[in-house]
């Protein structure tokens, strides 16, 4: 007997939905991707164990923001969801008036949970956090290439101090030999530490891959947890009760196309390693975004010209660009961008274009708005956190939609030999 929906998850971007989504599916459960809060007549498949909703909030004006996630956490407690998490990027991307904080916090006092997790680490892509202080690739995130993000740019690596002008509760660090150590003397130092506070986080240490199975033990009851997506393997074999997950094939016939709105370094290395092993590609020129000239119909017309069935149509953005386009009108151009890439989606796909490959969180957002897909089944993943997306709506298509920093430099190619029928 299929035993129902367990877990809501809240993503604050479509990749971020993506990539949590992927990890849970991991674990075994059968999870169901949807973009943006559910219609009053959508019904879950009954075998769906957990739903991710993928939201806008990174970015979202931060009373919409907490206001579309209460929303999601309305919607999932009406399915019977009895766990919740919600999902952010695995470098705790926020300014000091960034969507977190505020997002968590309401999460907290809506169901009236005392206590919660701060746990964005992900080792599987280099994100770990040592007493306290999140790490990329083992370089403090302040001083990482991250720091250099258009939308929200990394100006601390301490987590508490990333939160301070965010929450209204206060945080504590919890370091590994206590999460290692004794249980009831962890949770005597919590207890201690949450005595008279109305709410509060906790923020563990989180430096290889099995601290995730240590932390998931501890806190897994907590009917709250927050982070990226490191916890949700080790989370969904803890509340998964029985039975095989539903297994898809990720393979589909026809043409491809790689839209690529992120400039991150990540993204530009698979750009190049791309084009330097026989890609063909169409770069788009910010000039000419601006002026009309780069238009979806001019872009795909080009594209369909290269001698390949896979064309590449980019963004570029050197790390010193980005810091300059820290502005309006940088932000107006990057929302160009987006729906001229968008459009150029709907164009590929009217023309038989099954396989669509999307570099780029906001890009991937736009992308499956303007397809008008908004349910999922999730594939096999290409990398740790971006896995092979069926729509429902259209299941001889598969999308891969990707955060800029994530993936191998041959995440590209990877992709398409990994979508393409055999």
């Amino acid at each position: 007997m299929e035993q129902g929906l367990i877990f809501g998850c809240i993503a604050d971007d479509f990749t971020g939905g993506s990539d949590a989504a992927s990890f849970l599916a991991a674990g075994g459960m059968n999870t169901i991707l949807y973009s943006g809060i559910p219609s009053p007549g959508f019904r879950l498949p009954e075998d769906c164990e957990a739903v991710v909703i993928a939201l806008k909030s990174r970015t979202q004006e931060t009373s919409v923001a907490v206001a579309d996630s209460l929303g999601a956490v309305r919607w999932l407690q009406e399915q019977g969801a009895t766990h919740f998490y919600i999902k952010y990027c695995s470098t705790f991307d926020s300014t000091p008036s960034g969507n977190i904080g505020p997002v968590v916090d309401a999460a907290l006092e809506f169901l009236d949970v005392p206590c919660t997790l701060l746990c964005p680490a992900l080792p599987a892509n280099g994100r770990t956090v040592k007493d306290g202080i999140l790490y990329v690739n083992g370089v403090p995130l302040a001083e990482s290439p991250m720091k250099d993000h258009p939308l929200t740019p990394m100006w601390e690596s301490r987590i508490s101090k990333l939160m301070e002008p965010q929450s209204k509760y206060p945080a504590m660090e919890l370091p590994s030999q206590l999460l290692r150590g004794r249980r009831q003397d962890m949770m005597d130092v919590i207890s201690d530490f949450s005595k008279g506070q109305e709410h509060c986080y906790l923020i563990p240490d989180y430096t290889v891959d099995t601290d995730a199975e240590v932390i998931a033990d501890a806190f897994g009851s907590f009917k709250v947890l927050s982070g990226g997506s490191g916890l949700l393997t080790a989370l969904a074999r803890r509340l998964k009760k029985g039975g095989a997950p539903q297994t898809v094939s990720t393979r589909t016939s026809g043409p491809a196309v790689i839209l690529a709105g992120s400039c991150s370094v990540a993204t530009n290395a698979q750009t190049n390693y791309y084009l330097s092993h026989g890609g063909a590609a169409v770069r788009l020129e910010d000039a000419q975004i601006l002026n009309g000239r780069q238009t979806p119909d001019a872009l795909w017309a080009q594209a369909r010209t290269l001698d390949t069935d896979a064309p590449l149509i980019y963004a570029w953005e050197s790390s010193e660009g980005l810091k300059a386009k820290r502005n309006a009108e940088g932000k107006a151009l990057s929302a160009l961008i987006e729906k001229t890439l968008a459009e150029t989606a709907a164009l590929a796909a009217a023309d038989g274009v099954r396989r669509i490959i999307v570099a780029g969180g906001e890009t991937s957002g736009a992308v499956t708005r303007r397809l008008g897909y908004r349910t999922f089944r999730i594939g096999q993943s290409i990398a740790p956190g971006v896995p092979i997306l069926i729509p429902l709506e259209q299941p001889d298509v598969r999308l891969v939609l990707k955060s800029g920093n994530f993936g191998q430099e041959d995440f590209f190619s990877r992709a398409l030999t990994m979508t393409k029928e055999l």
